[in-house]
């Protein structure tokens, strides 16, 4: 039934209680953007630029970057289209923006922290988004990995908003979701990347399968900071979205969005199966999950938690 469910459905997503949650897609280029869009979601929640350029030997100039960006600006005219900038490093090297042979890569220079190898390639980068925005008529967002302190904030925030477009985070440093009042009140949103955040918060390369439980964005000490910096987000009235794997865990997208998350964006092909799931609860029911699962002992109890809250057998 619940497979049944999810090839008929159509979007847009909606609470069976009537409220609209906003679902958007996880896209590396201008073809994926197109599928995207072909497949009812609402716009782009996560552009990993980085990985137009795995392959290249040397910095693409600003032209030539703002042309592959445009292609998934076209791909959603009218729509939202949050533009991550590059997340190099750890587990995504770029020979001219990453270090060799770091000991401890995920924990290195990566994301916002290649400017201490060549500050302008940020401020490039940014350049060739604000090239390659002009003329799209939906919203213009800019996230930036990694961001770990206030200061550092304040400074892509300034940077960002210069150009046009609008500022924000990625929430996947712990130090940020701890101090999540000080850095939103910096920046426009902020997006959870619970990928990260899981392994950060757990102390778990999630790079290492021996691991996996330790990544599982279900453990009771990562949902407690996510609940933390959505709760801040409604406080502040400020966007709060999720774009890591957690997002395109149906039951989990329901919990999330009993949280206050703003958004979720995912893999197109989760897309139809979270939508579905979110189509049968109530926001009660999802309010009601999101608190209780905050008793969890660990990953399983919250997950049996959640289910209990939702009604789902």
């Amino acid at each position: 039934r619940s497979r049944a469910e999810t090839r008929h459905w159509q979007g847009p997503a909606r609470l069976a209680s009537g409220e609209e949650v906003e679902l958007l897609a996880n896209v590396q280029d201008g073809p994926g953007a197109q599928k995207a869009a072909e497949a009812y979601a609402q716009g782009v929640g996560l552009f990993r630029t980085e990985l137009c350029f795995l392959d290249s030997t040397k910095e693409p100039t600003c032209a030539e970057q703002a042309e592959k960006y445009s292609r998934v600006f076209a791909a959603f005219p009218d729509q939202k289209v949050v533009t991550r900038t590059l997340d190099a490093g750890s587990d995504k090297p770029i020979s001219w923006a990453t270090l060799e042979e770091e000991a401890n890569p995920a924990l290195g220079v990566r994301g916002l922290r290649t400017t201490g190898i060549d500050e302008d390639l940020f401020t490039r980068q940014l350049d060739a988004i604000a090239q390659a925005s002009r003329g799209h008529q939906g919203k213009n967002w800019v996230m930036v990995p990694m961001v770990s302190t206030l200061s550092e904030a304040k400074w892509v925030a300034k940077l960002i908003r210069e150009r046009g477009l609008t500022a924000g985070i990625m929430v996947e440093v712990p130090a940020a979701a701890i101090m999540i009042d000080q850095f939103l009140a910096e920046v426009d949103f902020v997006s959870i990347g619970t990928n990260d955040l899981s392994q950060y918060v757990m102390a778990a390369d999630r790079m290492n399968a021996n691991l996996a439980t330790y990544t599982d964005p279900w453990q009771p000490a990562v949902l407690t900071l996510i609940s933390r910096v959505a709760a801040t987000g409604v406080r502040l009235q400020k966007p709060v979205g999720v774009c890591g794997e957690a997002a395109a865990d149906p039951i989990l997208a329901c919990v999330l969005i009993g949280m206050g998350v703003t958004s979720l964006s995912m893999a197109t092909s989760a897309i139809p199966s979270v939508g579905s799931q979110l189509g049968q609860v109530t926001k009660e029911q999802c309010e009601r999950a999101a608190q209780e699962i905050l008793t969890a002992q660990d990953s399983g109890d919250a997950r049996n938690i959640a289910r209990r809250a939702l009604g789902i057998n």
